[in-house]
């Protein structure tokens, strides 16, 4: 019977480029805020197709609206206008507890602060999401700790939070972001509050994980250094997305370590 099955499988026509459904695809998307005596458009009209297993990058200045495009992608808040889509289904025609189910299941997040709770474990930590949706303690501990292993902190599993050091805080919640095994990794400067060696060992981490957890992965960062490194990277400028130029990060600035700035646009 496995033969069988193999066989089946290898003679299943492989699907073309032009079948491929992108995971994450944003049309004109528009997000507004203010009244329209004194508005301020932070998206001017965003689209942007993401593959399934691709990692992007999005570079911006403060304010630019990273932060703001990555929480419409994750159905964390709604666009003025435009659409988002995910494995073809649209996000704006769910009810607030299906795009609550969809983050749950569908999204994990990491942001520039860890966000952990101090008291709580390191493995308590990791597993909160997944007793938030049901599983029980055991199961979730032990979960917890499988992702703890994968990061490197199988051996700090029992320590609180606050007894943990910034780089160690941060791999603690990257595998938070994973406990739930999602397809879409939101990464909003995950190393911007890290020096240079652990913002370096974290995106290292990053991409160990990304290949093989097969995760699809959008980057927000000011690091341009970084953002060279992933498979593709955009510049968000003046509400719009554009590719970055051939000569993208090649000055000193471009190459300097990211550090905390903030940024919350």
């Amino acid at each position: 019977m496995p033969e069988i099955v193999e066989a089946a499988e290898s003679q299943r026509p492989m699907p073309s480029s032009g079948d491929r459904q992108p995971l994450v695809r944003v049309e004109s998307l528009r997000k507004v805020y203010g009244t329209s005596a004194a508005e301020r458009v932070v998206l001017a009209g965003v689209n942007l197709e993401v593959e399934r297993g691709e990692w992007i990058a999005i570079v911006g200045a403060s304010g630019a609206g990273k932060s703001t495009l990555l929480q419409l992608v994750a159905a964390l808040d709604t666009p003025s206008s435009g659409r988002v889509y995910f494995a073809s289904r649209a996000l704006h025609s769910m009810k607030e507890e299906q795009r609550a189910e969809f983050r749950r299941r569908s999204v994990g997040f990491v942001w520039q602060r860890h966000h952990l709770l101090a008291d709580f474990t390191a493995a308590e930590n990791v597993a909160a999401p997944l007793l938030v949706d049901g599983v029980s303690h055991g199961e979730a501990l032990r979960r917890a700790g499988e992702l703890l292993d994968q990061v490197g902190l199988g051996e700090r599993a029992g320590q609180r939070a606050a007894e943990l050091s910034g780089g160690e805080r941060q791999r603690v919640a990257i595998a938070r972001a994973l406990v739930n095994r999602p397809e879409l990794l939101l990464a909003d400067e995950p190393t911007g509050e890290l020096d240079e060696g652990n913002a370096e060992a974290v995106f290292r981490l990053m991409e160990q994980l990304h290949e093989s957890r097969n995760l699809t992965t959008i980057l927000a960062t000011h690091n341009l250094a970084l953002a060279r490194r992933v498979g593709r990277a955009l510049i968000l400028e003046r509400g719009l997305l554009s590719p970055v130029s051939p000569d993208f990060g090649n000055s000193p600035a471009a190459r300097a370590p990211e550090t905390a700035r903030g940024e919350r646009g």
